[in-house]
């Protein structure tokens, strides 16, 4: 990995988000000019939106965004922000009766949305988003006494463990959210050993879980399910398994410094804006597996 050419990228191309998000996790950062990068994303409401998930442009609040919200929370760590907590009163605002959040909320203004996000059920729970919203909630959490005490967040746990009791045949991308969430739990919910183990039995020797509906080769990795060391659901993966990822991952920066993503995309702006994204991502993952 070569942190200055991934540094060059970011300057040349990232949203200032993820320029600040990488400042941040180099050591470099200013950790109030983060959070207003990430707010001005931010809606009345205390939801977040304007492609903030980059194939979801709607100025509207949507679950899909609060995901990246809860991202830079995490990263702020160990200062907290306000607006952790009220987007937390949002989501409680637009939880189903189950617990669950929708994939997606109405889209009034669909241009360069995906059609997964245009064209979401809003009356039916899903358990990829809200596995992931709060799996990063939980992240949040862990220094946030104000995000960790939100009855949103306990109701969002209770509604993911019953739901994962409940699943056969996962889709990739559930499965992976899934086993986020399960390893953010699995010091406070007795239950999240043994549905890790579960889950794990969808999961081959390799690692790789085709994504159904992607692109052809489109493949959910070793490090999507589990991108950090020490933890229940790295324990799933052989130790050389997870060692020749990092090699892969490594070795997939480009000559411009970035890095670049493996599934469709729906807008020009949102094919850069996600390479940004993944540069922090891939950075932050061979950081945390001391690959530099």
């Amino acid at each position: 990995m070569d942190l200055t050419k991934a540094s060059d990228f970011m300057a040349m191309h990232a949203r200032t988000l993820d320029r600040r998000r990488f400042e941040a996790l180099t050591g470099e950062g200013d950790r109030e000019a983060l959070r207003s990068a990430v707010n001005a994303y931010r809606n009345l409401d205390g939801g977040y939106g304007w492609g903030l998930e980059p194939d979801l442009r709607s100025r509207t609040s949507q679950p899909g965004p609060a995901l990246h919200a809860f991202e830079v929370f995490a990263e702020l760590a160990p200062a907290t922000a306000p607006e952790a907590a009220g987007l937390c009163d949002w989501l409680a605002s637009v939880s189903l009766p189950d617990g669950g959040l929708p994939f997606g909320l109405r889209v009034p203004d669909p241009a360069g949305c995906a059609p997964f996000w245009a064209g979401a059920d809003p009356e039916t729970s899903s358990l990829q988003i809200t596995a992931v919203v709060t799996a990063m909630a939980r992240r949040v959490a862990d220094h946030d006494p104000a995000v960790a005490a939100h009855p949103w967040l306990a109701r969002s746990v209770r509604y993911c463990l019953d739901a994962v009791r409940t699943v056969r045949e996962p889709h990739a991308l559930e499965l992976a959210f899934a086993l986020w969430l399960l390893d953010a739990v699995h010091d406070t919910e007795p239950a999240a050993a043994g549905l890790i183990a579960a889950l794990g039995e969808h999961i081959p020797a390799d690692g790789l879980v085709r994504v159904q509906g992607g692109l052809e080769d489109e493949m959910m990795r070793p490090l999507d399910f589990a991108p950090a060391p020490g933890t229940p659901v790295r324990a799933l993966f052989a130790p050389d398994v997870v060692e020749a990822e990092l090699d892969r991952l490594e070795a997939q920066q480009q000559d411009d410094g970035g890095w670049l993503v493996d599934f469709a995309h729906y807008s020009p702006t949102a094919e850069l804006e996600w390479r940004g994204y993944a540069t922090v991502k891939a950075v932050a993952i061979l950081h945390r597996n001391g690959r530099g």
